[in-house]
């Protein structure tokens, strides 16, 4: 045992490794599919493992002050709530996709800077358990009060534990939040201790001088962080925000339950690397779905010793590139599960 984490069947990923070395095909010809065999038998705990049949998606959708006092996005605020009724009415790429793979989306306000009226004629609960409006500018002022920050904490593993007892066999966090991407980057810059302009990238497509100036806030948040990478609740009220700590709530949670996680893009990656600090051994329950052009996502990926499945040049957040992950996790289970080995094919293996 890790601090609560029981890890991955040890045994399950020797028996998955064995069978990859009788079935039909050179060692190491599947390439990441076999390493991703092996990381499904021993979170399932069994070899072979199957597809995942029970997908679900929960959306973090909140709001940040850098994005109104700092200009640091290319859309304005108001677009994360507009963006959060079209999750609702299933309009935007990540229902799209999760239609594609049979996979459920939940979206939850945890920190839209809207007045809470604003779904009523869609969905009024999706704002029931709002921790805040919007959150501090943290390049100037903390994100949130560690009481905030608790309760966010506290939100994401509720939520974790909603759709694991609701049947999820796999959990994604998707993000939405004009912003999100600024204090993702003061997040990893911190704890991979890498320069604010390596960690910050362009986010919806700002221009070099909106970047720049993304850059500025990011170096004062990290400044601002002084000594608490080794402290990641005071961290996440720092220069956090409250969806990014339900998020990390939510990862950690998934791990504590022993049910597996794809991680998304730049903003899950950051909550990824701060779960991680508060539950070490949790990422042995999380693999990388793709690699975001964030630049971000690749360093906390490396801190996790993940390696993401696909590069496809996305940005988009949501869940949308784990989403397109799965397919491969499937492909990934079923080579494994159904390939025949060279005795029962009466192929001969030169290594013998």
């Amino acid at each position: 045992m890790t601090r609560g984490i029981t890890p991955p069947s040890a045994d399950a990923a020797a028996q998955a490794r064995a069978r990859q070395a009788v079935l039909t095909k050179p060692a190491g010809a599947l390439g990441a599919l076999e390493d991703t065999s092996v990381w499904m038998a021993s979170v399932q705990g069994t070899c072979p493992p199957q597809p995942f049949m029970n997908p679900r998606v929960v959306i973090f959708a909140g709001d940040h002050g850098v994005a109104r006092s700092a200009g640091t996005s290319a859309y304005p605020p108001e677009v994360t709530a507009q963006m959060v009724a079209n999750f609702i009415t299933g309009g935007a790429a990540v229902n799209v996709l999760a239609r594609q793979v049979g996979a459920a989306v939940r979206v939850v306000d945890v920190s839209v800077d809207a007045p809470a009226e604003y779904l009523d004629a869609l969905d009024p609960g999706v704002v029931r358990r709002r921790i805040r409006r919007s959150c501090g500018s943290i390049d100037r002022e903390d994100a949130m009060s560690p009481e905030e920050t608790v309760a966010a904490l506290a939100l994401g593993t509720a939520l974790a534990d909603e759709e694991i007892d609701a049947g999820a066999d796999i959990l994604i966090a998707g993000d939405m939040g004009i912003g999100n991407t600024t204090p993702a980057a003061a997040l990893i810059a911190v704890l991979t201790d890498s320069d604010p302009s390596s960690a910050t990238g362009r986010g919806t497509g700002v221009d070099d001088a909106t970047w720049a100036r993304k850059v500025s806030v990011v170096a004062a948040a990290v400044s601002r962080a002084g000594r608490d990478r080794e402290a990641p609740v005071r961290l996440l009220a720092r220069i956090g925000s409250p969806d990014i700590a339900a998020m990390t709530g939510y990862l950690a949670q998934g791990a504590r339950r022993g049910v597996p996680v794809v991680l998304d893009g730049v903003v899950s990656c950051a909550a990824a690397l701060v779960a991680a600090q508060l539950l070490p051994g949790a990422s042995a329950w999380w693999c990388a779905g793709h690699l975001s052009t964030e630049p971000g996502a690749a360093l906390a990926l490396e801190e996790l010793g993940l390696r993401p499945l696909i590069d496809l040049d996305l940005r988009l957040g949501e869940g949308t590139g784990a989403l397109l992950a799965l397919p491969l996790l499937a492909a990934a289970a079923t080579t494994l599960a159904d390939m025949a080995t060279f005795d029962s094919a009466g192929v001969s293996d030169r290594a013998h």
